[in-house]
């Protein structure tokens, strides 16, 4: 039997965490702007969820919530709190969700992040970037694949 060619099977969510870790940075709805943006910063990253005294996801904080809610309404990111400027209603998807699926909610509603919420709660986020990523990670094996099968069969 022959080797499946990659890429044939739909990929998910938890395909994609397996590949990039299921580490999410978070902030509370409390804090200030001035430090969710030292926090996005420090990890290199355009978002965090936000999430409630509970742990429960509320919210995504984003570069994008920085540019038009804070600095756009000329507000003082040391004095305005995160609840006030964060986006409030949030897409998720859970681990079944196919890479397809999240491309095509994302490329929809315009947003760039996904949190995953599983059974036990927030359990990884996905970005526009990890999707790119694994598909040419995932065009990469099939390129070298049908390489491969071309170059056996001479």
């Amino acid at each position: 039997m022959e080797d499946p060619i990659p890429g044939e099977f739909m990929a998910t969510v938890l395909d994609l965490l397996h590949r990039k870790g299921h580490q999410v940075h978070t902030i509370s709805r409390a804090d200030r702007v001035v430090d969710a943006a030292g926090l996005m910063n420090q990890h290199g990253v355009g978002g965090l969820v936000v999430t409630d005294d509970q742990g429960r996801v509320v919210g995504m904080f984003t570069e994008r919530d920085v540019l038009r809610r804070v600095v756009g309404q000329g507000r003082d990111p040391a004095t305005t709190l995160v609840a006030e400027v964060m986006t409030g209603e949030i897409l998720a998807c859970v681990p079944e969700t196919t890479l397809e699926e999240c491309a095509a909610v994302m490329t929809a509603k315009r947003v760039r992040h996904l949190p995953v919420l599983g059974s036990g709660g927030l359990s990884g986020i996905v970005t526009i970037g990890d999707l790119l990523a694994y598909q040419v990670d995932d065009q990469r094996t099939t390129i070298q694949y049908l390489t491969s099968l071309v170059y056996e069969n001479r």
